[in-house]
């Protein structure tokens, strides 16, 4: 009975104090209720049967007393008290008693109140709240297991409110939200009050007391899981970096604290910190070898962050496999981690279908990780890493795509560096760009020296620079001194040199002025300054010379399509292709055909076929084009020569200079148009845009001995398709562009599932360039059984395709449909009003 006594003390107490807060008038014994309430909660000296009773009011009473308070926040006995008064003696009790209960009963009366004076109140309480440090104490008294045991549905009530906060709160006061519950504010605050519950910890472990970080670790855990690690981590990982740095018992916290995490959240906790640390080291001291004892975090850090996930920056890369290396019991999964990541990088069917970004990072995962290998794991590993390179070389080769090449190449390059193969290293030419550069880069691990390096050499440098100056400067007066007697002797030296800079060498040959002169040079001739005379001249003879043009069209296109650089001509691949563009330009059909004919045949190079679709291409787009008014003879030949006309010369110029001051100094409120408008001029291309697009789709479909354009030439087909989109976006307007579109998405149709991106990059670009010049009656004329079926497959590319250029074309094909389809809607609309 003795225990009993204190617990029905309190209960009749608290029950007398609500009686008089709900029925009494008087000030006074209203004051004296809410005193006796905050007797329970002070932290003054007590006796055991004090002890006993406050005990029980925290675990029994607390959370009913908060709860009748706001129950009563309208009553008029809290009106009659003085600001002091509400502060200490109502405020108070919320922040007083254990803050978990008050927590709870904070968040409920703020998502029960009514927009008013009382809510605002009771959102000042609620920053009062966070301000005095309670979400500290919560942590801390969790730590130390004081509390009253609680249920799992209890424990994951309170994170929830914990960590949505901010949530309820925006929720709830809309635009009228304190700043101290932004996401940007209040998570920051969290992360502190987390580190000071680690700090006691870490205290109260010096001084043998025995601490839990359960509810610290799933508040975090919680935390990360829904998407603020960033703003929580990027206060708590400096700060354990530092701590971790010299006290070993920080480093047990933080171990315990990062193996209490739940598994489900597990992933979201250390791809945050592998962000937020400062470099591998740090990690190391904070996760200790937590990918040792949990399978979770091992799978994270040596296979979802390395060949799964591809958004994270090349330093997440480098502390992660930092981490891997540092330690001798987690080298082995360094190795492991340098197996799988050779053997996706080497896997044709991972070049084919992942995105390029994703196959940029798992090429720098493998430089860094066989730049992080020990000499005697590098030789036991040095064959597999051989068949690694050699296959994965050819599969970056084979692609189209000119970053995947190039890529190859450098990952090739370096790996022959490091293994070192018979002396010899492999060496490709290729562009340099900030890609390559970083590539290569990685080879060089990074160190924390490179700073204080790069300090000393910035103070080297005047100095160097100082050293070398006299230098210079006591080798030019040598120079000086030495010519000084042979300028005293030689007066000739006073004379002043012709200007010799616009000279020219004589040519021993002269250029051909015939174009018949000019194919017989380039037929027969073996003189390298013949030959390149009359590749310099050829497309002007053939632009000037029309009829003689059409004579010999065919066979001078079959010569220059043939030739090679055997002289090393300077600019020899534009002279070429110039010449072949006006040959098409000026003799269309001819040269056209014979050119679309020779696409499929036998013996031609896949670079002769590409320049055939190249030089097509450049003539439809000179065709398409308006022809510029002729250009006046004497105005070519005086703009050839050197003169200068003496101004006077023209009578017609010093009109035309007053008239352009006058014009300049004249202010006018509406200016007219100053030029005639433009005339129109005819499309010399729709005529002839069947002649560059139907024969290229005769024979796509029959390989040859070295030529297959459904087989292994994907390059080739992507340009082939390309060059039909733009063939397709030129006939705008044509009689001949529905014809066309409907043959060119027959062809496209087959291979829009094809396994090389640049392929199907052409195919919606050909797709786009039908919506485009199509006319909208034709699509849903003669296309009406293919809209749907192509509508469903360009939604599927524009989801589910891995290249973001695929995707994005995709997401053009479709606006560019639906414009069609509105515009042609809204028509017949209009018609069947009128009718």
């Amino acid at each position: 009975m003795e225990s009993l006594a204190p617990n029905t003390e309190v209960r009749l107490a608290v029950g007398q104090c609500f009686r008089t807060l709900a029925t009494s008038t008087d000030t006074k014994d209203i004051v004296a209720a809410l005193q006796t309430l905050h007797f329970y909660l002070d932290e003054g000296p007590e006796s055991r049967t004090t002890s006993v009773q406050r005990a029980e009011f925290r675990r029994a009473h607390f959370t009913r007393t908060l709860q009748f308070l706001v129950s009563n926040i309208q009553a008029d006995w809290l009106a009659g008290l003085t600001i002091a008064q509400q502060t200490e003696l109502w405020d108070g009790l919320f922040l007083k008693g254990p803050p978990e209960q008050a927590l709870l009963v904070l968040m409920e009366g703020i998502g029960e109140l009514r927009a008013s004076t009382h809510l605002d109140h009771f959102v000042s309480i609620t920053e009062k709240f966070l301000l005095s440090g309670r979400l500290a104490d919560l942590l801390w008294s969790y730590c130390l297991e004081t509390g009253p045991s609680d249920s799992p549905q209890l424990r994951e009530t309170l994170l929830g409110r914990i960590v949505a906060l901010p949530d309820v709160t925006a929720n709830r006061l809309h635009l009228k939200n304190k700043p101290l519950f932004l996401p940007q504010q209040y998570y920051p605050r969290l992360a502190t009050e987390m580190l000071t519950a680690l700090e006691r910890t870490c205290q109260a472990l010096k001084d043998g007391t025995d601490c839990s970080l359960t509810f610290v670790a799933q508040t975090l855990g919680k935390v990360c899981i829904q998407g603020h690690s960033g703003l929580v981590l990027a206060v708590m990982a400096p700060r354990l970096s530092v701590c971790t740095l010299s006290d070993m018992v920080w480093q047990r916290v933080c171990w315990k604290l990062l193996q209490n995490v739940p598994q489900r959240w597990m992933e979201s906790v250390l791809t945050g910190l592998v962000q937020a640390v400062s470099g591998s080291d740090a990690l190391g001291r904070i996760i200790g070898n937590l990918v040792l004892t949990n399978k979770k975090a091992q799978f994270v850090i040596t296979h979802k962050l390395l060949l799964l996930q591809y958004k994270y920056e090349t330093q997440v890369l480098r502390i992660v496999l930092g981490y891997l290396a540092a330690d001798t019991e987690r080298r082995p999964l360094l190795i492991q981690v340098l197996q799988s990541v050779s053997q996706t990088w080497a896997n044709p069917s991972a070049v084919k279908h992942t995105p390029l970004e994703q196959q940029l990072y798992v090429s720098k995962a493998l430089l860094l990780s066989v730049s992080l290998l020990k000499d005697s794991e590098l030789q036991e590993l040095r064959s597999e890493l051989l068949q690694c390179m050699l296959g994965g070389m050819q599969s970056h080769l084979d692609s189209s795509v000119v970053r995947i090449r190039r890529m190859g190449m450098v990952v090739g390059e370096c790996l022959s560096s490091r293994m070192d193969l018979n002396k010899t290293k492999l060496k490709f030419e290729y562009d340099q760009d900030e890609e390559t550069q970083e590539l290569l880069s990685l080879m060089t691990p990074m160190t924390g020296d490179e700073p204080e390096a790069e300090d000393v050499n910035g103070v080297d440098s005047p100095q160097e620079t100082s050293e070398t100056t006299p230098s210079i400067q006591n080798a030019s007066s040598q120079n000086k001194s030495r010519t000084a007697p042979d300028s005293d002797l030689d007066s000739d030296d006073e004379l002043t040199p012709y200007d010799m800079s616009g000279d020219q060498e004589i040519s021993k040959a002269s250029p051909p002025r015939y174009l018949r002169d000019c194919l017989e040079t380039l037929i027969s001739s073996e003189d390298p300054l013949r030959v390149e005379l009359s590749l310099r001249v050829a497309e002007g003879l053939v632009r000037k010379n029309v009829f003689a043009t059409r004579e010999v069209s065919v066979q001078l296109t079959k010569v220059i399509l043939h030739m090679e650089d055997k002289y090393s001509i300077k600019g020899f691949p534009s002279l070429r292709q110039a010449t072949m563009v006006a040959l098409i330009v000026t003799d269309c059909i001819s040269v056209t055909q014979f050119l679309t004919t020779e696409f499929y045949s036998l013996n031609y190079s896949l670079r002769q076929r590409l320049d055939i679709l190249e030089v097509l291409t450049l003539a439809a787009q000179e065709l398409y084009k308006p022809i510029i008014g002729k250009r006046n003879p004497s105005v070519g030949i005086a703009a050839g020569t050197d003169l200068t006309p003496y101004p006077g010369d023209n009578p017609v110029e010093w009109r035309e200079v007053v008239e352009k001051r006058i014009q300049s100094k004249t202010k006018r409120l509406r200016k007219g148009a100053t030029q005639p408008p433009a005339q129109a001029t005819p499309n010399r291309y729709a005529p002839v845009a069947g002649h560059f697009f139907f024969p290229l789709l005769s024979n796509y479909d029959k390989p040859q001995v070295t030529f297959d354009l459904l087989g292994g030439d994907h390059l080739v087909l992507g340009r082939l398709i390309h060059t039909l989109g733009l063939f397709m976006h030129l006939a705008v307007n044509a009689p001949i562009a529905a014809q066309m579109g409907c043959a060119l998405l027959d062809f496209v149709w087959a291979v829009r599932y094809h396994v090389d991106q640049m392929v199907r990059r052409g195919v919606l670009f050909a797709v786009c360039s039908v919506f485009l010049s199509m006319p909208s009656e034709n699509l849903l004329v003669d296309l009406s059984d293919q809209l749907f079926e192509t509508r469903t497959w360009l939604a599927d590319v524009a989801e589910e395709d891995p290249d973001a250029d695929c995707r994005n074309l995709a997401i053009q094909s479709l606006v560019l449909l639906d414009k069609s389809l509105k515009k042609q809607l809204q028509g017949q609309q209009a018609l069947s009003m009128e009718s």
